[in-house]
Order: structure tokens, then C-alpha cells, then sequence
């Protein structure tokens, strides 16, 4: 069966990066506007309500109103932006981060794509919430940084322009980014986690770190119990691997960073098991974008879950 496909908001660094994970596979006819009517009204409610499926890669009140365009109760759709992840009428398009979410997004007519950092996040958190290994009431922090890319063509254009000279940048300096909500809802947790991120001057790619003093959190586990935890929880997953060293010597970023799918874990303990860092390490544009909406697509496609992505 051929699937018809529209990608609202095709042009944009997560748009070309799902078309380019589609290149050359025959399930998927996309409807593709030209030039002079990507932003047409008209057109586009006519391409939203002839698709099967539809990918919105828009910012967030464009995504809302596109959604509203949608006349039929048959389109299907993804939506890469941040207007729906909290949305209970939605499911949320993680399908390794809980049991059943893999069932939820198969059956869906609405998926919401998450969010890069609250991918590495709920990545690591949410299973040891839900096993009971980490407290739901502590105050987690979160300290993360990712490649540019994830800024879209401003940000780009304020690493890769004439006169650039941006080494790192830190924001969400008022403590309200709009992951936090994301964050808190899917790991289960009374507490809004403090967010601290950055960009680097990297294309792509993204560490997020969770930082966890268990001699003092109460009920915490040791670090080989959450690392065996969070082994047991993604045993057979081809996208996400939980990695057993006990401390790399090092995790990098590259500037030449390949494009890849794949969620990496780590939980790295002190000598004394007195604290524990939880590492992930994703492709920004991949896992946290465009590789997950191209896993969330070919699963409510009912095809296998990794086609197109690379891992």
C-alpha cells in the first residue's frame, strides 16, 4: 500500500531532513507544493485534507491552525512542534520511553513528535521514576547542550554568518522554557525540573545530562541497579541503547557529526555510589526531530519502525 504524504512545512531544516530520510522509499507518495503556494492558505487546506498522513513542521501557533484546517475524520497526523506534547488527546510519539506507547501511536490518528532535549530527558528519567529507582518529588536538574541546528535558520545564520562568533550560548535564562512542561507530564514528576540549556558550536548533535546526588535522595538506587533497570526497560530496542561502561573517559560532540537515529544511555556512578550522572547522547535533527518523526510515521504506517533511519 502506498501512503500519501504532506510535509507542512517542508522547506525547513526538520522538513528537509525527513524528505531526505523518505529519499527513494515507494510507501510514501508526498504531495509536494510548489514554490509560490507553500504558504498559501488554500493550498495547503487542500493538501492537509488529501493526505493520509501529514507531518507539521511549523512553529507552534501555525501548527494549531494547520490542524484546524483538517475537515475529515480520516488524515493522520505528526506534529513536530511543541502544541500538542502535553495535549492528553494526543499520543505522545515516544514509543520506548513507557510500555504501551508503541500500541498508542500505532492506533493514533494525532502523535505529537517530542521534544530533542525532553527526548533525552524522559529517555533516562522516565523508566526509573516508574520503577520506583529515583524519587518522583525531587527537584532534577538538567544541564544539556546541542548543535545549532536545533535554532532553525536564525540561529544558523547567527553561527554560520559573516562575522559569527558565537562559542556557546546559554538561554532559558527566565526559567520557563516551553520543554519544561513536556519534561515534568511525561516523567511523571510533582517537581518542574530546572532546565539549563545551551547550544555549542556544533551542527548537530545533543548531550543531556541529569546529575543525581542519591546519598541524599530518598529511595535512590545504586547505579548499577538504574543502569540494569534502564537495560531490562530497552532490551531489544533498535533505536535506543543503554551502554554498560561504568565511566567513559570522555563523550564528545563532533563538528563533523554523521546524522544518526539512535538514543544512547549512560549512568555513570562515583567510586563511593554516592552520585550518579544519567547521560544521553541523540542527534538533535534525528532522534530529536526528524529521525523520531520518520520512526513515529512508519509505525502508524504499520511498516517496521526503522526504515529510513540511520542507526
Amino acid at each position: 500500500m502506498t501512503y500519501s504524504l504532506f510535509i507542512d512545512g517542508a522547506v525547513g531544516t526538520t522538513g528537509l531532513e525527513i524528505a531526505d530520510r523518505l529519499s527513494g522509499r515507494s510507501e510514501f507518495a508526498q504531495i509536494i507544493l510548489p514554490e509560490d503556494k507553500r504558504k498559501d492558505t488554500a493550498a495547503r487546506r487542500e493538501a492537509l485534507n488529501d493526505a493520509d498522513l501529514v507531518i507539521l513542521c511549523l512553529p507552534d501557533d501555525a501548527a494549531i491552525e494547520a490542524v484546524a484546517m483538517i475537515a475529515n475524520d480520516r488524515t493522520r497526523v505528526i506534529d513536530a512542534s511543541t502544541a500538542h506534547r502535553v495535549d492528553p488527546n494526543w499520543a505522545y510519539g515516544f514509543p520506548e520511553f513507557k510500555k504501551g506507547q508503541h500500541e498508542r501511536i500505532a492506533a493514533a490518528r494525532f502523535v505529537s513528535n517530542p521534544g530533542c532535549y525532553p527526548t533525552g530527558f524522559l529517555g533516562l528519567v522516565a523508566p526509573l521514576v516508574a520503577n520506583g529507582l529515583i524519587p518522583s518529588d525531587w527537584p532534577y536538574t538538567v544541564n544539556a547542550v546541542s548543535g545549532y541546528s536545533g535554532g532553525g535558520k536564525a540561529l544558523i545564520e547567527r553561527f554560520e554568518g559573516e562575522g559569527a562568533d558565537i562559542g556557546f550560548r546559554t538561554y532559558g535564562l527566565d526559567l520557563s522554557h516551553k520543554h519544561v512542561p513536556e519534561m515534568q507530564q511525561h516523567a511523571g514528576l510533582s517537581l518542574a525540573p530546572i532546565f539549563a540549556p545551551a547550544v555549542v558550536k556544533a551542527f548537530r548533535g545533543m548531550m543531556v545530562e541529569v546529575p543525581l546526588p542519591i546519598s541524599v535522595m530518598p529511595g535512590s538506587d545504586s547505579p548499577e541497579e538504574m543502569r540494569a533497570c534502564l537495560m531490562e526497560h530497552y532490551a531489544g530496542s533498535p533505536v535506543v541503547k543503554v551502554h554498560a561502561d561504568m565511566a567513559p573517559s570522555e563523550l564528545l560532540i563532533l563538528n563533523s557529526q554523521e546524522p544518526s537515529d539512535r538514543l544512547d544511555l549512560y549512568v555513570m556512578g562515583s567510586p563511593k555510589g554516592d552520585q550518579v550522572r544519567l547521560m544521553a547522547m541523540l542527534d538533535n535533527l534525528g532522534k530529536g526531530a526528524s529521525g523520531a518523526a520518520v520512526q513515529n510515521l512508519n509505525i502508524m504506517a504499520g511498516l517496521d519502525e526503522v526504515s529510513g533511519l540511520r542507526l
